[in-house]
């Protein structure tokens, strides 16, 4: 039988990729540490980390609405590094799909996210100490900061009755 995308899934998806759209275009400016090519806004990692938690494709999507987000406000280079956070997402998802905990998920994604972007800043004739120290290491930070943020915000929506994992049918 062939998975398709249910209702709460795709619903899910929507409101997850506007706020990967909206949080580096509504707070880029208060919430945002900009060192180029690196440029941390928090919360920005949520929207992808709490896709990964539905499903690969989710994530995916949100990934897509990440980067453009990104595209908005700072450009080229970060939005090719956010579109990193589509393979991150996908990763995350089938993690998550494979049995492994939200919070093992996000682990396990925190490094490949990390190398990701700072292979991204490379192509962009950045040097090897800006973008594996810079952005590299940058990236690793932030990545933890908003897993513990989506980790505390999916306990909430547990909390209030909504059931991220496994919407797929």
């Amino acid at each position: 039988m062939k998975a398709r995308i249910g209702a709460h899934e795709l619903l899910y998806g929507a409101i997850l990729a506007a706020l990967a759209i909206l949080i580096p275009t509504a707070f880029g400016g208060w919430l945002q540490v900009y060192i180029p090519p690196f440029s941390a806004t928090l919360g920005s990692h949520v929207p992808t980390m709490l896709a990964m938690f539905i499903s690969p494709r989710v994530a995916a999507l949100v990934g897509i609405g990440s980067s453009l987000g990104f595209w908005f406000t700072l450009g080229p280079v970060v939005a090719a590094r956010a579109a990193v956070h589509i393979l991150i997402g996908i990763i995350g998802g089938l993690l998550v799909r494979a049995g492994y905990s939200n919070r093992g998920a996000l682990i396990l994604t925190a490094l490949p996210h990390a190398v990701g972007e700072a292979v991204v800043v490379t192509l962009f004739g950045f040097d090897l100490y800006t973008a594996l120290v810079v952005v590299g290491i940058g990236t690793l930070l932030h990545h933890t900061v908003d897993s513990v943020i989506a980790l505390a915000a999916a306990g909430s929506l547990a909390k209030a009755g909504v059931k991220l994992n496994r919407l797929v049918v």
